[in-house]
């Protein structure tokens, strides 16, 4: 199951960097929950999955994902991310700025029938704000 698993989680990457629907529907279930920061409530199934990416590719239509590092345990794969963009779009509030990101973030999914059916991802949001000027950045301790 773990080979299986992490074989998923590659074609996710593949996936969440193309932004591909027919992808979407073949790894996302139609009853998936994901919850997202910044929002009250969360977005089902591919289609959410599609808002959550152009979410991300409207500030940073360049965004990429590489996958670091999973761990998983039966039908539960946590998975830490690097993003890597450059700012074209606002973000948050934030307007273009050109400046590139790189930023970790770290989801925990779960599966069922080969379909993630949850995810509730922990992105690094403060320092991707202060990688883009959105927030100060402290001074060194």
């Amino acid at each position: 199951m773990q080979t299986t698993n992490r074989q998923f989680m590659a074609r996710f990457v593949e996936f969440i960097n193309t932004a591909d629907p027919r992808l979407a529907t073949e790894l996302v279930s139609p009853d998936a929950v994901f919850q997202v920061p910044g929002r009250a409530e969360p977005v089902h199934g591919p289609q959410g999955y599609l808002e959550i990416i152009g979410m991300m590719r409207g500030g940073f239509p360049d965004i990429q994902w590489t996958l670091e590092e999973t761990v998983v345990e039966g039908n539960v794969i946590a998975a830490r991310f690097t993003m890597r963009g450059t700012q074209r779009g606002a973000f948050f509030g934030v307007p273009p700025t050109g400046k590139t990101i790189a930023v970790q973030a770290l989801n925990i999914y779960r599966l069922s029938t080969g379909k993630i059916v949850s995810e509730v991802g922990q992105p690094d949001l403060l320092g991707l704000m202060q990688q883009i000027g959105g927030l100060p950045v402290p001074e060194s301790l």
